[in-house]
């Protein structure tokens, strides 16, 4: 049967990271209140504002099996803020018994309290941002939080009784080393989650430390952050490193213990069905493609007026969702299923990629076995380049 992920935005944080490019804001409490009503309305008021942009009922009706609640930094809002937010989730979708509930935390932004309660409304999976275990590293990027921070939310989280902790870090921080990276790789190892997800440090135009590094700049510790040849090999090490560990690669950027891989996140790889509730929030129904309006001023004005929040919408043709097949679904390390897309686009279109496959395969990027094809892991650093191939 199929199933659908379900994905709340909470789009505030404590203080802007420099390397982020997110549309997240720091904002007053009183903003709290009137952007979780605006959720709230949001859901209440489904299926009536998919009328006008054409959405059908159905994919409401699916049965949820998923619920991410992210950001930002969900927690900052609270729990009476957050329990609202639920509540409409409730009523409104049919959530499966067994549903991979996520919430992302910040060290530092969640007690023994939050914790217990966020246990109790049924979360059962923690995204924590830990990002380095370096507070050096952690202080040049504008965090808040510190090492033991990140130490105490997974010790109160064990205690709350999460048996599911996925753990972020990033390769390429300002003052990062070869020694200072191998640290952070056995400090998460000492605390064992259950899922590590491997980000490399991205230069990005739109955060305030990327323009910096892209223009040669020297505010926010331009300076000193490490080439690409740096990242490479600490890429390189962190995936041999939790190898070791007992951790099976299954994404580009994600290691889990075996049967903790994140349900949710797959669903964006599988192109399955997810809906997306909040300012930016972004939605997916095997055909088209939606968003939200990215500021939360405007998102919460439109639901005011009555309209529709949805900012852009896309409808995908046959030809571009099976490019999204093989650029999204070749993150995955099992890769794509070629009889798969045959039976739902027809051979005929597959046929079409043949050329770019057999070539991506002759420079040793592309290995194929049967109706499978996946990158080869010398291809992970350069995916991005073989994934340009199939975008027309």
């Amino acid at each position: 049967m199929e199933t659908l992920g379900l994905y709340v935005q909470i789009p505030f944080c404590a203080s802007k990271c420099s390397y982020c490019n997110f549309s997240t804001q720091v904002a007053r409490a009183s903003a709290f209140d009137a952007y979780c009503r605006a959720v709230e309305e949001e859901i209440e008021r489904l299926p009536e504002l998919y009328t006008a942009p054409g959405i059908g009922q159905g994919l409401l009706d699916l049965p949820v099996n998923t619920l991410y609640v992210g950001g930002g930094t969900p927690t900052i809002v609270g729990r009476e803020r957050l329990a609202r937010v639920l509540r409409a989730v409730r009523e409104r979708f049919r959530l499966n018994a067994v549903l991979e509930f996520t919430l992302e935390v910040t060290p530092g932004s969640a007690d023994a309290d939050f914790l217990a309660w966020a246990r109790a409304a049924e979360v059962n999976r923690l995204s924590i941002g830990a990002q380095s275990f370096n507070d050096q590293e952690l202080r040049s990027v504008g965090r808040l939080h510190s090492a033991a921070e990140t130490g105490e939310l997974i010790l109160q989280a064990r205690r709350a009784g999460f048996a599911n902790l996925s753990l972020d870090l990033i390769a390429g921080m300002p003052y990062q080393t070869g020694t200072s990276w191998r640290e952070n790789l056995c400090a998460t190892a000492e605390v064992k989650p259950e899922h590590v997800s491997v980000y490399l440090f991205e230069v990005d135009e739109k955060s305030r430390l990327g323009s910096e590094v892209l223009h040669h700049g020297t505010g926010y510790h331009a300076g000193a952050v490490p080439d690409e040849s740096f990242m490479a090999e600490a890429y390189e090490t962190a995936r041999a490193f939790l190898r070791k560990e007992g951790y099976v690669q299954y994404e580009i950027s994600n290691f889990a213990l075996p049967g903790y891989e994140s349900r949710h996140n797959q669903k964006y790889w599988k192109l399955e069905p997810y809906l997306g509730l909040g300012a930016g929030a972004h939605s997916f129904d095997g055909e088209c493609r939606w968003a939200n309006e990215t500021s939360p001023e405007a998102y919460a004005q439109k639901l005011a007026r009555g309209e529709t929040p949805i900012a852009e919408m896309r409808m995908l043709s046959p030809e571009e969702q099976l490019e999204e097949f093989f650029f999204v679904g070749l993150r995955q390390s099992a890769g794509v299923n070629l009889g798969l897309a045959r039976r739902r686009w027809g051979a005929t279109r597959v046929a079409r990629w043949e050329p770019t496959l057999s070539a991506l395969a002759q420079k040793g990027w592309l290995e194929r076995r049967a109706n499978q094809a996946r990158l080869t892991e010398q291809a992970y650093l350069i995916s991005n380049e073989v994934f340009q191939e199939f975008v027309t």
